[in-house]
């Protein structure tokens, strides 16, 4: 039953070899892995004008250089990443950078620092769509944390059926609200031009008022740079792309950048031209497309409709990008190896089902507050743009590839302007962001005993082929089997019997309580009848513990057995019921043994399963 309906939601699985079939081509891959950073412009411009007008409505004529400079850090960046795509081509972006160029605990950083923003990337733009939904439909406000999380289940639903399908089904919306602002923004700017829109900026600019602040200036700025999220999502999932895969990220990136500070900076001037405040009603977007459109018109509920699509699709770069980073970490022990394995659609579908939780857990302690979520969001972009930014530095550096002085140059605009942007945020927004000084040492000491873990392992297991240095070997004379009865049936029968084909030497054990004495002596005496040449050992429990006793009687027979140079094993009959629920039904006892005895260096231990057949 439940094959079946992971069969319907998810689709018949993938052979290995179709996985060429699931690279994306640029198209594919620009609705994939650029939702989440083109739907930052529905509320980057928006951000800044809520910091400004703290100072006056005189103070919004920041917006156009705070754009600018937005855009500045923005070609930086893409410059940058387009330089680590090609130099570090396996994916990990900022990971990869910082780990090579600045050390094993820098790079753990910008590992972690990611993973928790593709997180928080998710349950931000869940929240989002979820608060367009609720203003459409006003009566569904107090479910909002429910629609979001049930909008992170669709997502991963679609994400757990393959890179293709999902990117198939992103291609709608994305491409929908590209035309939609391209339309919007051309058609604005041109009345703008012909003296259609007329021109109600609250001030010219470059007018001073009292409230102008360097302070003022970088909060306002640092809110702007939300628009930058999702902006390295393309560098971690190089991977993913056809061949050649480092060209066709990079020119996706330069597309998407393109597409991005068209919007971003269009949206910025045509809200400094019409004089647009934010307010509780109506989002700066939203008011734009309203006196663009000459009011509530076709052309309004158009841009609401896809900007509401464009939230809800966001959270996909998430599912995109977070396995891509924790393949490469687990491949360097820093995650469980459970994020190398490919599900049954060929994505990494461990990675996939962790991002969901995680949103769905952000979701929950943050009651789907978009406001409270954005600002931790963005230190968890930024401090990975320092450290890959800064880190490329030296890549030139030490390598020195022909004009490595003016990408230097490039690399250095960028971190100087990304650790400017954290350092701000902690200033100004530390009752908001103070959660990132509190998780990412967790995360460090995640990946670091995780690192041990298996270096730890690595070293036990591993062969040593020196001279005078090879592993231990035992050469054992015979084999010792303890058999676990707990009653005479077809189970405990067929497990004395296999017992007794692997064995030299078999004993069985069984533990009684004081509740039946003629029940446990029945069984006595059926055992010796049927096996007359197994030794059976009957150990009584006044405190009605198996486990205890079992222990106790196997150290007994482990030390007979050493004198006699046998193994010993220890056989644990199993009935395994025909239908999986119907186990809750029955003690497991079995599974407490097993558990006792996984911690014994001196004994094997083993199942022998008897399977119902209704």
């Amino acid at each position: 039953m439940f094959e079946n309906i992971k069969r319907t939601l998810i689709g018949k699985p993938l052979k290995t070899l179709d996985e060429g079939g699931q690279s994306l081509s640029k198209t594919k891959a620009l609705a994939l892995l650029s939702s989440d950073a083109l739907s930052s412009v529905a509320y980057g411009t928006e951000s800044i004008t809520t910091a400004l007008l703290a100072a006056g409505a005189v103070a919004l004529w920041l917006q156009i250089p705070i754009a600018l400079l937005v855009l500045v850090l923005l070609a930086a960046i893409v410059m940058s990443y387009r330089q680590i795509i090609h130099a570090y081509p396996s994916g990990g972006g900022a990971y990869a950078v910082a780990s090579e160029n600045w050390g094993a605990k820098a790079g753990l950083i910008a590992g972690g620092s990611l993973l928790v923003d593709y997180m928080l990337t998710v349950a931000v733009s869940a929240s989002a769509a979820a608060d367009a939904i609720t203003a459409a439909f006003p009566a569904t406000l107090p479910f909002t944390v429910p629609l979001s999380i049930i909008i992170v289940l669709l997502l991963t639903g679609m994400n757990l059926r393959g890179l293709r399908e999902s990117a198939n089904f992103l291609m709608v919306p994305v491409y929908f609200f590209i035309v939609v602002m391209v339309s919007m923004i051309a058609w604005g700017v041109f009345q703008a031009l012909t003296g259609q829109l007329p021109y109600h900026a609250a001030a010219k600019i470059g007018t001073s008022f009292s409230g102008l602040s360097l302070v003022l200036f970088m909060h306002a700025f640092s809110s702007g740079s939300s628009s930058l999220t999702g902006v390295e999502a393309i560098s971690n999932a190089v991977p993913n792309f056809k061949k050649p895969k480092e060209k066709h990220a990079a020119a996706t990136l330069a597309t998407m950048a393109v597409i991005l500070a068209t919007f971003f900076g269009g949206i910025t001037f045509l809200s400094y031209w019409l004089g647009i405040t934010p307010n509780s009603k109506s989002t700066v977007l939203s008011q734009i497309a309203a006196i663009t459109f000459g009011g509530y018109h076709v052309g309004f509920y158009i841009v609401q409709f896809a900007t509401a699509m464009i939230l809800a699709v966001a959270a996909n770069t998430g599912f995109s990008a977070f396995p891509m980073l924790a393949l490469n970490l687990a491949r360097d022990k820093y995650l469980p190896h459970l994020y190398m394995d490919r599900g049954d659609r060929l994505g990494y579908s461990n990675g996939i089902l962790s991002l969901a939780f995680g949103a769905i857990v952000l979701i929950m302690i943050f009651h789907g507050s978009t406001d409270a979520l954005i600002p931790l969001y963005a230190v968890g972009v930024f401090v990975p743009f320092t450290l890959s930014q800064s880190g490329m530095i030296i890549h030139w550096w030490r390598n020195k590839p022909q004009n490595w002085v003016v990408k230097a140059i490039i690399n250095f605009i960028g971190a100087f302007i990304s650790a400017v942007l954290v350092i701000t945020l902690f200033a100004t927004r530390i009752e908001h962001v103070w959660p990132y000084l509190f998780i990412m040492p967790m995360i460090l000491f995640m990946f670091l005993k995780i690192k041990h873990h298996y270096m730890s392992i690595g070293k036990q297991l591993r062969l040593q082929y020196l001279k005078n240095d090879n592993a231990e070997r035992h050469h054992y004379d015979g084999a010792t089997v303890i058999v676990l009865v707990s009653n005479i049936t077809k189970v405990t029968m067929e497990a004395v019997d296999y017992a007794q084909s692997i064995g030299d030497y078999v004993v069985a054990m069984h533990v009684s309580f004081d509740v039946n004495p003629k029940k446990e002596l029945k069984t006595s005496t059926q055992f010796k009848l049927d096996f007359p040449d197994v030794r059976y050992v009957d150990i009584h429990s006044s405190y009605r513990s198996i486990v205890k006793p079992s222990l106790s009687f196997v150290d007994a027979v482990v030390k007979q057995a050493e004198k006699r140079n046998h193994s010993v094993t220890v056989l644990i009959p199993q009935f395994v019921p025909k239908q999986p629920w119907q186990n809750i039904l029955h003690n497991q006892n079995s599974l407490r043994l097993r558990a006792a005895f996984a911690a014994r260096e001196d004994i094997s231990v083993s199942t022998y399963y008897y399977h119902l057949s209704e």
